[in-house]
């Protein structure tokens, strides 16, 4: 395998999900493929619509030369993984160029993955040591959940164990615990029995293997 180093676009649903691009990058280089992966600031270009194929074709446009990679993150909600996965695959394929493509499709939302440190949850809620009950779902339930997000906020909401003011600006911090937890996620923790993430490494070693 080439030793040099791999470029790539990372396309993601919101700003705060920009800690992911560092973990595929960490999932690169556990396997040996040193990986850079470029993140548009979607949300500051005027006229990019929000589906694939837009930011996709903004991002491209704005790197001078070819990548390797495409890296596109998209939670499955209640589309499902196979409904997501062709909709990445059909707004890729003809703007890839030939570069290889990894989705990142968490069931059902990203949140679902951050379901599973309840020591992490209890960190970003500046609350450690509490012993409050959170309510998390064991591993098996928790692609089931059909509001992860709401889940998450709650949890959060719980293990601070704040009132009135404090609790108000607990909540209204959300996106950056969300943020938080996902700089945290361990990639060797329970996230390895879910079928989402399992197949996201399986797709990253069928690009490292391509590169071979």
């Amino acid at each position: 395998m080439s030793h040099r180093a791999r470029s790539g676009l990372f396309v993601a649903e919101g700003t705060s999900d920009q800690p992911l691009a560092e973990l595929i990058e960490s999932l690169f280089c556990e396997r040996g493929v040193e990986l850079s992966l470029s993140q548009p600031p979607f949300e500051l270009l005027s006229g990019v619509a929000k589906d694939v194929r837009s930011r996709v074709q903004a991002g491209l446009d704005l790197m001078h030369d070819p990548v390797d990679l495409l890296v596109v993150h998209r939670d499955a909600d209640n589309a499902g993984h196979t409904a997501r996965l062709n909709e990445i695959r059909g707004a890729v394929v003809e703007l890839s160029g030939g570069a290889a493509l990894v989705p990142i499709i968490p069931v059902r939302m990203t949140e679902a993955w951050l379901l599973l440190d309840e020591a992490a949850i209890r960190k970003v809620a500046e609350n450690p040591t509490g012993r409050a009950r959170l309510g998390l779902p064991k591993i098996h339930e928790v692609e089931s959940v059909a509001d992860p997000k709401a889940l998450l906020r709650d949890c959060i909401l719980a293990a601070a164990e704040v009132t009135g003011r404090r609790r108000d600006r607990v909540r209204a911090r959300f996106n950056e615990h969300r943020r938080q937890l996902l700089w945290m996620l361990d990639p060797t923790g329970p996230i390895r029995r879910l079928s989402s993430w399992q197949r996201l490494v399986n797709d990253v070693d069928l690009a490292v293997k391509d590169w071979r």
